[in-house]
């Protein structure tokens, strides 16, 4: 399940890699979070237009398939990065020390091997689908209103290699503290307790005054 988690940083090579992806994660996030609320405006367009005018939006469940890929993916990286991302930590939870860092390791490793493959599936399905040759450079539409479909197959490489590189600088992080015997490693996400939660929770209610 997904908890609260921190992010520690320092001088390092690794946190200053961690805080240079972590403006491209927002953006991916940004972009995913202004799909949804452009669909909220085309489904009242459409009901209005539907109900009041005879008028639904043409290709209506066009864009939404479109806009899909943005809403579902985009956004994966910057959850990861900061531990939000749905998970089963019930056993993980109760580890500590190396332990912990060993599964960790093992777990973002294998996320990692998964992604990559992913990435370059996503890759040459994105091909299949361009071609510059054609009008709108594309060899495939949407089936209603014929918008090409190649833009949002572009989205998922670009969004999967984003959250490649998140796992590299994960697994590089539990690796670290592997070897070292880190108690708060940097640049991967900390478990936080109640007690923790709710002390930073102070701090930036004191701070907004």
């Amino acid at each position: 399940m997904a908890g609260s988690a921190a992010v520690l940083e320092d001088s390092s090579l690794l946190s200053k890699l961690d805080r240079a992806l972590l403006p491209l994660e927002k953006f991916c996030a940004l972009l995913s979070g202004l799909a949804i609320f452009s669909l909220m405006f085309l489904a009242a367009y459409s009901v209005i237009g539907r109900k009041f005018f005879a008028s639904p939006l043409p290709g209506y469940v066009d864009y939404i398939e479109a806009a899909m890929p943005i809403i579902a993916i985009m956004g994966v990286s910057y959850v990861q990065r900061d531990g939000t991302h749905i998970r089963m930590d019930m056993f993980v939870s109760a580890l500590k020390g190396r332990l912990l860092w060993l599964f960790e390791l093992i777990s973002v490793l294998m996320i990692l091997i998964l992604m990559a493959a992913l990435t370059w599936g996503a890759w040459e399905h994105f091909e299949r689908s361009f071609d510059c040759a054609r009008p709108l450079c594309s060899r495939d539409s949407s089936i209603d209103i014929g918008i090409p479909i190649w833009p949002s197959k572009l989205v998922v490489p670009v969004a999967f290699a984003v959250l490649v590189m998140r796992l590299v600088l994960q697994a590089v992080g539990y690796g670290r503290a592997l070897v070292l015997g880190l108690e708060s490693p940097v640049a991967v996400p900390l478990n936080l307790s109640v007690a923790e939660q709710a002390r930073i929770e102070a701090e930036s209610l004191e701070g907004a005054d």
